[in-house]
């Protein structure tokens, strides 16, 4: 049985691990309660997915382990690289194809910790400005269109898109716009078409951009969004942290699937996207893990695409069971 698993199965029992007097774990050495390390940074990417994490929190699930915890905002691990490698920068929000991207170029060996959400229709779309001429996909032929990372999840949800309309991924230019910046380059014209998530899809709308067509769906239905991901010796180094971390998260993640009025309280404190904004926004499936099929059929988009030299063995992209 996975970590997802032994912590769904146990839930009702989770152990409460007394928080540590100053908080001031040293690396390799067992901190108060036995665990490793109890001072974590994690990295967090300003969408939806993340409310577990703020939830656990904003609960006191992270103290209850015996933990504390710092977040700093992340467009993806790709741009932390440095800090991932050498454990200044202990988990992070990674979607699925960024992970698997990460390993498929040797950079480091990634495991998913904990699945956030799965795709659902409304989650994420491709936008233009209003009065735009673009009004299908058919029509970003030739046109510029920003995604948060490039060869990451709106990269690759975006060409499965093109690829219907019988577009092929070099008829149009993606360029790198972070996802608090995208509606100003829609307003300028600097891009032509932005893919936006939530909440800055439901931001994006309010201020007048209009749709052209939603991500999750048709060649990309029932792919997975995100998760917590950690290195392999990251867990190697620190299991009894690792487990405590994901407890937490995971009593996090369950109430993000069961109570949207959690999501929208946390939501606003780490995107500046408005309450009304938030409460207003759709939201993919909060569940304790992915469904391999979509995991697979993402596997199998990023592979034709070029963005894997190998296609992955998904199954090993997973964390092992707790020790």
């Amino acid at each position: 049985m996975r970590l997802t698993g032994i912590v769904a199965v146990g839930m009702a029992v989770a152990l409460a691990i007394s928080a540590c007097g100053d908080g001031q774990g040293q690396e390799g050495a067992p901190a108060s309660g036995g665990l490793e390390k109890t001072q974590l940074l994690i990295g967090v990417v300003p969408v939806a997915s993340s409310a577990s994490l703020f939830i656990a929190e904003k609960r006191g699930f992270f103290k209850q382990e015996g933990l504390t915890v710092k977040t700093e905002i992340i467009q993806a691990p790709t741009a932390v690289m440095p800090k991932i490698i050498n454990g200044s920068m202990d988990a992070f929000l990674t979607s699925y194809v960024s992970l698997m991207t990460i390993n498929d170029s040797g950079a480091a060996k990634l495991k998913l910790f904990q699945h956030t959400m799965g795709g659902a229709p409304g989650f994420c779309a491709v936008v233009v400005a209003k009065g735009s001429p673009i009004r299908t996909v058919a029509d970003l032929r030739g046109r510029t269109i920003a995604v948060n990372v490039l060869k990451t999840l709106g990269h690759t949800v975006v060409n499965a898109h093109l690829q219907q309309a019988g577009l092929k991924p070099d008829d149009v230019k993606f360029v790198a716009v972070p996802f608090a910046d995208q509606l100003g380059a829609l307003a300028s014209g600097k891009v032509d078409a932005a893919w936006l998530a939530e909440p800055f899809l439901s931001a994006a709308r309010k201020d007048g951009a209009v749709q052209i067509v939603d991500t999750i769906g048709g060649p990309t239905e029932g792919v997975p969004i995100d998760g917590w991901g950690v290195t392999e010796q990251w867990l190697a180094k620190y299991p009894k942290t690792a487990a405590a971390l994901h407890r937490a998260l995971a009593k996090g993640q369950q109430i993000a699937g069961s109570d949207r009025q959690a999501i929208d309280e946390v939501v606003p404190t780490y995107t500046q996207i408005s309450a009304d904004v938030a409460a207003a926004m759709r939201v993919g499936e909060f569940t304790m893990e992915a469904d391999r099929a979509g995991v697979q059929k993402l596997a199998d988009l990023m592979h034709g695409f070029g963005f894997l030299k190998a296609k992955p063995d998904v199954a090993q992209i997973f964390a092992p069971a707790a020790e």
